[in-house]
């Protein structure tokens, strides 16, 4: 199979993609492939399915199998899917790796071991050693996955540089969630250009695309894809300024909730549909009130999918 086009350049934006679901709490593929295709649509240079914002561990192996298998065939290109593909259990992580590698996916997404807490760096090490080693393609592309807070499983520099010894060719970035600008300096400064440093929070992005960074993963993108762009491709703008306060502005908004659940409600207010509501438990959807305060924010806010 041939190698990622150079067309479609590991930069960009990349939406943490929702996962629409229907009314018994399955995954609904043709929505999440019209989703995709919109937001494609709309200059994203990619899709992210299945990571922390998609619910990524509340699917089982075959769903997002499945899921994927329905993007390709519903004309996403496999160059531009990056799949998350962790799992709790490493030969589950290792299965849908190769799943998407025989589809074309050549870019995935891995969180560090995060059910068992409190294990020491050599057994982060491993635990992506095992992985890569078994999955063992030379086209895999793998993003590392930095989400403490939720998995309270950190990736130390001394962890990020042993794997980049390891697979110089394979480990191509990292996903910095940690939402700390500081931490995600660090990280620029001790490894890229090697190494891509990518942010979690939209509000970092002119800061680190000044160093260099090319590109987010971003939950915020589902709806604002155009105003992500912009801070990414365009930190210096004149406009920036107001493009964090619009990012700002929203990010405060769903502050008030629990973060999956409203950036669904949004989805739903964006999309007139609120089917979008639905999520796999144990989150909770937004109940009626919540709902009918968040269309209220969002009409204060006043959202323009043509901007945004």
């Amino acid at each position: 199979m041939n190698a990622i086009p150079k067309s479609v350049p590991f930069s960009g934006i990349w939406p943490a993609l929702l996962t629409p679901l229907r009314a018994d709490l399955s995954l609904d593929p043709a929505r999440l492939v019209a989703h995709s295709c919109r937001l494609l649509d709309a200059g994203c240079s990619g899709v992210t399915p299945f990571g922390t914002t998609g619910e990524g561990p509340a699917f089982g192996v075959d769903e997002r199998r499945a899921a994927l298998e329905a993007l390709v065939a519903g004309g996403v290109p496999a160059a531009r899917i990056l799949a998350s593909t962790s799992c709790a259990a490493l030969p589950e992580t290792v299965a849908l790796t190769r799943h998407a590698l025989e589809l074309g996916v050549q870019r995935c997404m891995v969180l560090p071991p995060f059910y068992l807490k409190g294990v020491p760096d050599q057994g982060i090490v491993d635990s992506y050693r095992y992985v890569i080693d078994r999955v063992a393609d030379a086209r895999l592309r793998l993003v590392l996955y930095h989400i403490p807070q939720v998995t309270a499983v950190g990736l130390s520099h001394g962890v990020i540089g042993t794997l980049r010894r390891l697979y110089p060719d394979t480990i191509v970035a990292i996903k910095d969630s940690q939402c700390d600008q500081a931490h995600s300096v660090a990280l620029a400064k001790a490894f890229m250009p090697g190494l891509m440093v990518w942010v979690g929070n939209e509000l970092d992005l002119p800061a680190m695309a000044r160093l260099g960074s090319s590109g987010a993963v971003s939950g915020v993108a589902n709806f604002m894809p155009r105003t992500v762009a912009a801070l990414v491709g365009e930190p210096d703008s004149p406009r920036t300024a107001e493009r964090l306060a619009r990012v700002r502005a929203l990010l405060e908004i769903v502050g008030g909730y629990a973060m999956t659940p409203a950036f669904k409600g949004i989805m739903s207010i964006v999309d007139g549909d609120e089917g979008w509501l639905s999520v796999r438990p144990p989150l909770v959807p937004l109940d009626g009130a919540q709902l009918t305060r968040l269309k209220q924010q969002m009409t204060v806010f006043g959202f323009d999918p043509a901007r945004d």
